[in-house]
């Protein structure tokens, strides 16, 4: 073989080893990205996931929440509080000695000198009270009779009354207590043998006393100017089912629907929210809502850039992150006023179109990926800043809908959609009820006084 024919084949072999080389580069490349997936799982700290399908448990420095500085425990001019003395006792009993416990002397008819207090507070068994409705005929001197007539509320031969109902609501849907836990608690405390049947009547007549109020809601809710709204699903008689929550810092509004679409928010607001600026997450449908304006939840993304920086080390993630959390202290700055013009706000805006248009590495898929998403909704993401009443987060959604899970949880589903409805309609009324400031089981005593016909 000639020199040059020796040159020529040595020189092919190179070009071909270069060409495999680059091509197992590509090849490493992407399975360290595979392998960077697979060290760092997504979880309830770096996603939207729920806690619940968390494989292992996050480390605890993947909360969000960043240390205060603080120490644990009560601050410094915090107000305890401690066991007070009631102004009026319902019982008072009175210890005084009979004799002398040191020469034996009867002591009846000496003068008792007061020394000190003490009190038990305690709560009574309960006990079942049955009162007895009688009519009664009378005849006029005219002749006609005129017969008595019970009020509208008793419409059976027996029931049960108005506490218990409000009772049983307290307990299933406030407390969470399945209906097993119910019939034990009322057969053990008060003697009553209500069946698991029973209950479910009992509640529906509950529901349908608290449907004025529900709808009331829901009217409140369609005039309100912000509004968070978020879905989580649901066995419902061994189905998925989803329920849906609007909410604000006054306002709870939960319904159940069987789907996630958008069709279930055109049946519930078919004029949509034209007032309110909608703050959700990314899912499709809260977009397709009419609405004033839309706020992304800055708590989603933040989990997504975490978990991008912990795959790819990404320092873009970081950038971005950062300015959220500068846009958050300037919207949470006392002195912030989201009507005026703000160069800090005009400078937020303008350092987040560049990050959304700064060119990422190609080993980058995830931010990459996440990049091209919040180009298309870009106006939504610093939305905050511009109306004072709108949080940069959909916590308060998600701590509404939460109610569901622990429900779900504790309970394993629900037996029909009409159960699941009745829950919408009662966790819809106590959340705005706790909203308000008022007392949940007097409300709930209020509607079971209230007459359905």
């Amino acid at each position: 073989m000639s020199k040059d024919e020796i040159i020529k084949t040595l020189t092919a072999l190179v070009q071909k080893q270069q060409e495999q080389i680059a091509s197992l580069l590509i090849r490493v490349e992407n399975l360290e990205q595979e392998l960077a997936l697979y060290k760092k799982r997504k979880n309830s700290g770096n996603s939207h996931i729920p806690p619940s399908v968390d494989l292992g448990k996050p480390k605890r420095n993947q909360s969000l929440r960043e240390s205060s500085g603080k120490k644990p425990g009560g601050q410094d001019g915090h107000q305890g509080s401690t066991l007070e003395f009631l102004a009026m006792a319902d019982q008072i009993i009175d210890h005084t000695p009979d004799y002398c416990n040191r020469c034996g002397l009867g002591l009846e008819d000496v003068l008792a000198m007061a020394l000190e207090r003490r009190q038990v507070i305690d709560i009574p068994m309960p006990k079942t009270l049955c009162t007895e409705h009688r009519t009664f005929a009378k005849t006029c001197s005219c002749g006609h009779t005129t017969q008595g007539k019970f009020p509208a509320s008793l419409p059976c031969k027996v029931q049960y009354g108005a506490g218990i109902e409000a009772m049983t609501a307290y307990l299933n849907v406030r407390q969470y207590m399945p209906y097993n836990r119910i019939e034990e608690f009322y057969r053990q405390t008060a003697g009553l043998q209500i069946s698991q049947g029973g209950i479910v009547n009992i509640l529906k007549r509950f529901t349908k006393k608290a449907l004025p109020v529900y709808l009331e809601i829901k009217n409140r809710v369609e005039k309100a100017t912000c509004l968070g709204s978020d879905e989580t699903g649901a066995k419902v008689n061994g189905k998925r089912h989803w329920f849906w929550t609007w909410q604000n810092e006054k306002l709870t509004f939960i319904a159940h629907s069987p789907s996630r679409g958008f069709k279930t928010i055109q049946e519930i607001f078919p004029q949509g929210l034209p007032n309110a600026v909608l703050v959700h997450d990314r899912w499709a449908a809260h977009f397709q809502c009419l609405a004033y304006d839309h706020q992304i939840c800055l708590a989603h993304l933040f989990r997504d850039l975490n978990y991008i920086h912990q795959v790819h080390l990404s320092d873009w993630a970081i950038s971005l992150k950062n300015l959220f959390k500068k846009a958050i202290r300037l919207h949470h700055s006392p002195h912030y006023d989201a009507a005026l013009p703000s160069g800090s706000r005009t400078s937020l805006v303008q350092e987040l179109q560049l990050l959304l248009q700064t060119a990422l590495p190609e080993k980058d898929k995830l931010a990459i990926t996440l990049q091209k998403k919040l180009r298309k909704i870009n106006q939504h993401i610093l939305c905050f800043l511009h109306h004072n009443y709108v949080p940069p987060d959909n916590n308060g959604s998600e701590r509404a809908i939460r109610n569901v899970k622990v429900k779900q949880k504790i309970s394993g589903g629900f037996r029909s959609i009409e159960g699941a409805d009745g829950f919408a309609v009662l966790r819809s009324v106590i959340d705005t009820t706790i909203k308000s400031g008022q007392e949940v089981f007097y409300a709930l005593s209020l509607i079971a006084l209230a007459n359905t016909e």
